[in-house]
C-alpha cells in the first residue's frame, strides 16, 4: 500500500509574522506546500493529509488547498488548543493560547493514518525530491504492523539559516539505526571578533559550539501506525506536568526518540545531503522564491506545476 503524507501546518508563525504555509513563493502564487505535495505525489505518497487550524481553513482552501485536491488524494483536519483535552484539562490549561506541538497535531489526525504507514514533515520546510523517495521507498516495504520506522536526517550546516536561530533535534546515530535525539531549540551563527563565525546552540544555559557537521532531524519522519501506543503514552505523561504551562510542547521528535529508548521499535536513519531552505523568517521568503525559480528555470519543476 502507499504510504500516507501527513503535513504539519497548524503553526501559529509567530516570527514569520504570518500564516507562511500559504504564502505564495512560485511563479503562478504556489506555496511551498505545492512543491511538497508534487514530489510526494511523484515519488510514490498515495494520499496527503494536511493538519490545519480552523481560522484559517478558509484562505486554505482558497491559496493550497483546492488546487493540492484536484490533483492529488488530499483532506484536512483541524488541531485547536481543546484538541484532545478533558474539560477539567481545559481548566487547568486556561492561559494556553494556541495548540501543543508536533506529536498533539499528529494525534489529532491519528484516524486518517492507521491504514498504512505515513511519513510526516513540516508546513514551512523544503526537504527535496530525494529526501520524499528515499522514505516512500522505505515505508512501502513495511506492512502496519512493522516496528521498523524511519526518519530522514539532514547535515546541520545544510540547515541553518541567515536570518535568525533554528530548533533542530541533534542526533546520535549507531550502526544506520537513531539512537537518540536532543531538541537544540536556539541554533544561531555568532560572529566572532575576528571577523570568522561559528554555530553555536543555547543549550539549558549552556552555550555549544557545534561542528556543523552534526546529523540533525527535521521532523521528516517515517512510521507504522505502531508507533501510536508510543505517541498517546507520551501525550498522556505531558498533560500530567504541562498543562499549566503556557508554552510548553509536546514535541515529535521527543515522543520517536521514546519508542528507541524504551525498547517498542527501531528509528532506521536514512541521509539527505539535500540543502534546506524554509519560511521561518520574513526575509526568508525572498531566498525560497529566488530558489523555486531557480529549480523551475533548470527544468526541475515545471512552470505550471499541476498542469502538467
Amino acid at each position: 500500500m502507499k504510504p500516507t503524507l501527513l503535513v504539519l501546518a497548524a503553526g501559529m508563525g509567530s516570527r514569520y509574522g504570518g500564516v507562511k504555509q500559504i504564502d505564495s513563493v512560485g511563479l503562478h502564487n504556489e506555496c511551498l506546500l505545492d512543491y511538497a505535495a508534487y514530489d510526494a505525489k511523484k515519488c510514490g505518497f498515495g494520499r496527503i493529509v494536511f493538519i490545519i487550524r480552523k481560522d484559517i481553513e478558509k484562505d486554505f482552501r482558497e491559496r493550497l488547498f483546492d488546487r493540492i485536491a484536484a490533483n492529488f488524494d488530499a483532506e484536512y483536519v483541524f488541531q485547536t488548543k481543546e484538541s484532545l483535552l478533558t474539560a477539567d484539562e481545559l481548566k487547568v490549561a486556561s492561559e494556553r493560547s494556541k495548540p501543543w506541538g508536533t506529536i498533539h497535531a499528529v494525534l489529532c489526525a491519528k484516524e486518517k493514518l492507521l491504514d498504512a504507514p505515513f511519513a510526516v514533515i513540516n508546513s514551512d520546510d523544503y526537504y527535496g525530491r530525494d529526501a520524499f523517495k528515499t522514505l516512500s521507498n522505505y515505508l512501502s516495504a513495511l506492512d502496519n504492523n512493522s516496528t521498523e520506522h524511519a526518519m530522514v536526517g539532514y547535515i546541520l550546516g545544510n540547515t541553518m539559516s541567515r536570518n535568525g536561530s533554528v530548533s533542530r533535534g541533534v542526533c546520535t546515530v549507531k550502526d544506520g539505526y537513531l539512537d537518540s535525539i536532543v531538541e537544540n531549540t536556539k541554533i544561531a551563527y555568532e560572529k566572532q571578533s575576528d571577523g570568522s563565525e561559528k554555530i553555536i546552540s543555547s543549550l539549558d544555559g549552556q552555550r555549544i559550539e557545534m561542528t556543523g557537521n552534526e546529523p540533525v532531524s527535521m521532523n521528516l519522519f517515517g512510521f507504522t501506525p505502531s508507533a501510536f501506543p508510543t505517541f498517546e503514552e507520551y501525550w498522556e505523561n505531558f498533560k500530567k506536568t504541562k498543562l499549566s504551562e503556557a508554552k510548553a510542547e509536546a514535541l515529535l521528535p521527543v515522543a520517536a526518540s521514546q519508542i528507541v529508548k524504551e525498547g517498542k521499535g527501531t528509528i532506521r536513519f536514512l541521509s539527505s545531503t539535500e540543502k534546506w531552505f524554509g519560511m521561518t523568517y520574513p526575509e526568508d521568503r525572498a531566498i525560497v522564491k529566488s530558489e523555486i525559480a531557480r529549480m523551475t528555470e533548470a527544468g526541475y519543476y515545471p512552470e505550471n506545476l499541476w498542469n502538467n
